[in-house]
């Protein structure tokens, strides 16, 4: 087996590498194939066997060690997505009747709200601008 026929084998290694990549979808996978196209560049270069080996294990368990963790860390992650209730807060409305800390109504997100103050000394009147700080039950608390 000549230099031509062992990059050919490398990254006939590499393809084969591959498919379990995208069958299991286990990344790991893809990194040693990174490592195979590696030692087929080695082996093109005319490296000797030794060589090819020796980059194969060291592209792939650096890969490993460097992609991985961050990979995992990025994979635990998840986005920010507000819904429902939540998606409300922070939102802003319009008093459609005074609200104080006994209650009253709001139009929030094109609803009507019942509401109340989250300062129960403060008085907000019909066409005010409010701030929906947070949501208990059915009833809006503003400020």
């Amino acid at each position: 087996m000549n230099n031509i026929d062992a990059w050919v084998w490398w990254l006939v290694g590499a393809a084969a590498l591959g498919i379990p990549l995208v069958v299991t979808a286990m990344p790991e996978f893809g990194m040693f194939a990174v490592g195979a196209v590696a030692a087929a560049a080695a082996a093109g270069f005319g490296f000797g066997v030794v060589a090819q080996v020796l980059t194969f294990v060291v592209v792939s368990v650096a890969l490993i060690a460097v992609v991985r963790p961050i990979a995992a860390r990025h994979g635990k992650q998840r986005p920010e997505l507000a819904t429902g209730v939540d998606a409300l807060k922070g939102k802003q409305a319009v008093v459609l009747e005074r609200v104080d800390g006994a209650g009253g109504r709001i139009k929030l997100a094109g609803e009507i709200w019942s509401a109340r103050a989250l300062d129960t000394d403060h008085v907000y009147e019909a066409g005010e601008q409010v701030d929906v700080v947070d949501i208990e039950g059915a009833t809006a608390v503003v400020m």
